[in-house]
Order: structure tokens, then C-alpha cells, then sequence
């Protein structure tokens, strides 16, 4: 699994996305963008190329007018 995101890395993504926040917001996100990144990398590890989807929905097929 990845690492967690630094404090450093939190505040460049802001700024690269154009968000302004204080040092105190920052540090108030941190844990919640952890626990969200390591949810994401946990549910990447549990998705596998081999599943195949059971069936196909496809809206408007079958309906008669």
C-alpha cells in the first residue's frame, strides 16, 4: 500500500487544485484524506481484472413502443 500523505503533500495538492486553506484547516483534513486514500488503495487491491460482470444492462432493450 502507498504511504499516507504528508502534511507537505496535502498543502501542494491544494495548491495545485487552487484551494486555499490555513495550516490549521490542513492539519484538520489530514486524517480524513488518509483514511479516504487508504480506502481507495484497499478497495484497488480487491478489484481484479480476472471478474467478469455477471450480465450486461442495457437500458432500451426489450422495450416496445
Amino acid at each position: 500500500m502507498a504511504s499516507e500523505i504528508t502534511l507537505d503533500e496535502l498543502r501542494a495538492r491544494a495548491a495545485r487544485a487552487g484551494i486555499e486553506l490555513t495550516e490549521d484547516e490542513l492539519k484538520e483534513l489530514l486524517p480524513g484524506v488518509n483514511r479516504s486514500h487508504k480506502q481507495v488503495n484497499d478497495l484497488r487491491e480487491l478489484h481484479s481484472d480476472a471478474d467478469e460482470p455477471a450480465g450486461v444492462f442495457a437500458a432500451g432493450r426489450g422495450q416496445r413502443e
